[in-house]
């Protein structure tokens, strides 16, 4: 078994398409929208075959969990980058262009190599190697 997609209700779906794209190497299926819902998504595709799901529908609330505290349910996306160097260049192009570093690059206490930031909408992305 794999996990096939994971999902993220977001305000703007075309700005995190465009984070995704540009800083993970994403690749979007068209735009799907249900009209009658209000609903719109895409479908990004990463190198390895993994998916996530970029959703919007105006009826949904807006989360009150705090980006910064850690809390239960799904709290972070992993993507493995590749190389300990990787994950060092990618966390400071982050930064650079104006993205918040919560930790790292640092190794943990089991042994992963890693930084966290958010993405546009407060999403913890765990970068790894």
């Amino acid at each position: 078994m794999k996990i096939e997609h994971v999902a993220i209700w977001a305000n703007d779906i075309e700005q995190l398409k465009q984070f995704y794209e540009k800083y993970f190497g994403a690749h979007s299926n068209d735009k799907y929208t249900n009209l009658k819902k209000g609903f719109s998504s895409y479908f990004l595709c990463f190198d390895s075959g993994s998916r996530l799901e970029l959703m919007q529908m105006p009826s949904v609330p807006v989360t009150t969990n705090n980006p910064y505290s850690q809390f239960t349910g799904l709290i972070h996306l992993a993507i493995s980058v590749g190389s300990v160097e990787k994950v060092d260049a990618l966390t400071a192009r982050l930064t650079k262009d104006g993205y918040e570093v919560l930790e790292g690059p640092r190794t943990t206490g089991d042994g992963y190599y890693e930084s966290v930031v958010l993405d546009p909408e407060k999403n913890r992305i765990e970068i790894t190697v």
